[in-house]
């Protein structure tokens, strides 16, 4: 198998795109976000990278809430919407039916079959963004789209970002099981 190498960027791998929810000035906001991570277990935490100049970077240090929306692929347009436009110039706060939970500063988005709301755990600070790591307060998931208990991607059609090509791509067919794929190969 041959290999070419290209350009060192920070956007080779595909990342799940979600819809960051925060409150700014009052009101929510919204803004397309992808740079999402997990970074431990328990508690549960997770870490979103927000460019410093973004209104909703404000809007996090401010109110230490925010909450992180996965759209489905009907969502597409909306959702690059939320990152084409600033909340400086832009209110976003009527694009979608809201709901709060325990966090009041976390809007949820209904349209949305997964939502999660998060109090600010820590920061860290890098040259352009902030890597702002939030502590899960709670999961919200459309009914129709559980499985015995559990978020059934099938039903919630989840889309991926990639960059520098700057295109969605929706997820693809189960290609096995976690944690048994590989036993085969384990040695006895």
């Amino acid at each position: 198998m041959s290999k070419s190498q290209f350009k060192n960027t920070m956007f080779n791998v595909p990342t799940t795109q979600m819809i960051l929810g925060t409150m700014r000035e009052g009101k929510p906001n919204f803004m397309a976000l992808a740079w999402v991570t997990r970074v431990n277990f328990k508690p549960a935490l997770f870490g979103i990278g927000v460019n410093k100049a973004h209104a909703t970077h404000e809007a996090i240090l401010e109110s230490k809430e925010f909450s992180l929306s996965l759209p489905s692929i009907k969502m597409v347009e909306v959702t690059d919407y939320t990152g084409l436009v600033s909340a400086r110039k832009t209110d976003k706060s009527e694009l979608f039916d809201l709901f709060y939970g325990e966090l009041k500063s976390a809007p949820m988005i209904q349209e949305c079959p997964l939502t999660l709301a998060l109090k600010l755990h820590s920061t860290v600070d890098f040259p352009t963004n902030t890597l702002f790591i939030g502590e899960l307060v709670e999961s919200w998931c459309e009914e129709s789209c559980l499985n015995e208990g559990k978020p059934d991607m099938t039903q919630i059609q989840p889309f991926t970002l990639t960059m520098p090509d700057n295109q969605f791509w929706a997820l693809g067919d189960k290609v096995g099981d976690a944690w048994n794929a590989g036993k085969s190969l384990k040695k006895s």
